[in-house]
């Protein structure tokens, strides 16, 4: 027979278990969202460079393969016991993401090529990093690392900036994934 004080402590126990496992489970889908993006990015950043004309399709297809590849990770992720139904929320998510990044670019600020390769992946670290406040410190630790090598380049790289992006956030995503794996 066990004490209440004994009782407590395994519930106690029993709650950390589930939140780690938790912890777990979302770092899994993030990690292969992250990596996702990362393959998605780093491709459109190389189309961005080697063919500056293609930009202009390339990264429509980036976001659309991107978010197609999301809504079927978390829909076909067996840790996710209702990932059978489809949460309409996720694709409204983007819709309204991209709807005011594309507000703020091209109604209000009317953003060059350069400047739209610094905004959309600081745009996309704001979120990743604000993540992180409520799921991990892995998110924060991406988030502000992309952001910060993102204005490096785009103060002090040239014409190379999209291949330095394609690395920095192409690649800071891929590793990312990779790293949240491990923790």
């Amino acid at each position: 027979m066990i004490d209440s004080q004994e009782a407590s402590a395994a519930l106690a126990d029993i709650d950390d278990i589930v939140q780690r496992v938790k912890q777990s489970q979302l770092y899994e889908l993030a990690s292969l969202a992250a990596m996702w993006w990362g393959v998605l990015v780093f491709a459109g950043n190389l189309v961005t460079w080697l063919w500056p004309v293609y930009a202009v399709y390339a990264w429509p297809a980036v976001d659309i393969l991107g978010v197609g590849g999301l809504v079927a990770v978390r829909w076909l992720a067996p840790s996710q016991a209702h990932a059978a139904s489809f949460d309409v929320r996720l694709p409204l998510v983007f819709v309204l993401f991209f709807a005011f990044g594309y507000i703020c670019t091209n109604v209000l600020g009317h953003f060059g090529p350069r400047q739209l390769g610094a905004f959309w992946p600081i745009y996309f670290m704001l979120f990743y990093t604000l993540a992180g406040l409520w799921f991990g410190t892995a998110f924060v630790a991406i988030g502000l690392v992309i952001t910060a090598l993102t204005l490096i380049g785009y103060f002090y790289i040239g014409e190379a900036f999209p291949l330095w992006m394609a690395f920095v956030n192409g690649g800071g995503l891929i590793v990312g994934g990779l790293w949240m794996r491990r923790i």
